[in-house]
């Protein structure tokens, strides 16, 4: 039996290159993949060659989603794997520009956490935030929703957020200004080699930690801006990191990838981390 049979699974973004692979993935584990994109024939066709279910959906679309997640709903009865609602920073996601206080942040945010409250989301997750009050915002616009979020923050290669404040500090002022909201924390949009070091000091707020999605590359967010192709980096080579990180990171259980990742990367991190958790 496998480990995800009787269970479904919606991926988003399906009929790319690393949406197939996560269809891929879940299917061989057991469960029944719901395909949803933008891409009508390629979620289709994704679907059709693992046994699932394709559905056109445009993510910027609110009623698409409603309908996606509904679909979803309509199949898999009682809750398997976990919805995550996801938001991103309101401007770019490499460079702090206009910045807004935690209650902009939280008015701003707000509106699309309460349409996740009104699904069957159960979880938000904010991604590559680059400056602290943009988090701290997101974390009690969630809590106001009634849903337990997740502040995943991104970082230039000095480890610190391209605001310029230490990683540390940022986990730890979000955690003290929201009471500790944040379900847990994760590291994306960067390279492991970018925040390894950082992870050498010591304290509570590593345990706070729970996830990562690393670049591919190593080059730095202005390097991946002017670059003119992707860099896929070296797929064992990330995984090899990946799994490295889990004496500093005690409570790591979610991973994935980001920037210049497919199902490559996310093949090798997979056998590499189960390898490891034998």
């Amino acid at each position: 039996m496998s480990r995800l049979d009787g269970k479904v699974a919606l991926v988003t973004g399906a009929a790319g290159g690393l949406g197939r692979a996560t269809v891929r993935a879940l299917a061989v584990e057991g469960a029944t993949v719901v395909a949803a994109d933008v891409d009508d024939a390629g979620a289709r066709a994704i679907a059709a060659q693992a046994g699932g279910h394709a559905i056109a959906c445009d993510v910027s679309d609110l009623e698409a989603n409603r309908a996606a997640v509904a679909f979803m709903d309509g199949l898999r009865g009682e809750a398997d794997v976990l919805v995550s609602g996801c938001v991103g920073p309101r401007g770019d996601g490499y460079v702090p520009g206009e910045l807004m206080t935690p209650a902009e942040a939280e008015d701003y945010h707000g509106w699309q956490a309460g349409i996740f409250a009104d699904t069957s989301v159960e979880l938000v997750s904010a991604l590559t935030m680059n400056y602290v009050e943009e988090a701290i915002g997101i974390a009690r616009a969630a809590g106001r929703a009634g849903l337990p979020g997740v502040i995943s923050f991104t970082v230039e290669t000095d480890g610190r957020l391209p605001s310029g404040q230490p990683l540390r500090e940022a986990v730890e002022q979000v955690d003290a200004e929201t009471g500790g909201a944040p379900a847990y924390f994760m590291i994306n949009c960067a390279h492991p080699t970018h925040f390894a070091e950082v992870l050498d000091e010591d304290g509570a707020w590593k345990e706070r930690i729970r996830g990562l999605r690393a670049n591919a590359s190593k080059m730095s967010h202005a390097e991946l801006d002017a670059a003119e192709a992707l860099d896929a980096g070296n797929p064992d080579e990330l995984a090899f990191d990946y799994v490295a990180l889990r004496e500093k990171l005690p409570n790591l259980t979610v991973v994935g990838g980001c920037c210049g990742t497919d199902h490559r990367h996310i093949d090798a991190i997979s056998r590499a981390w189960a390898q490891t958790s034998s």
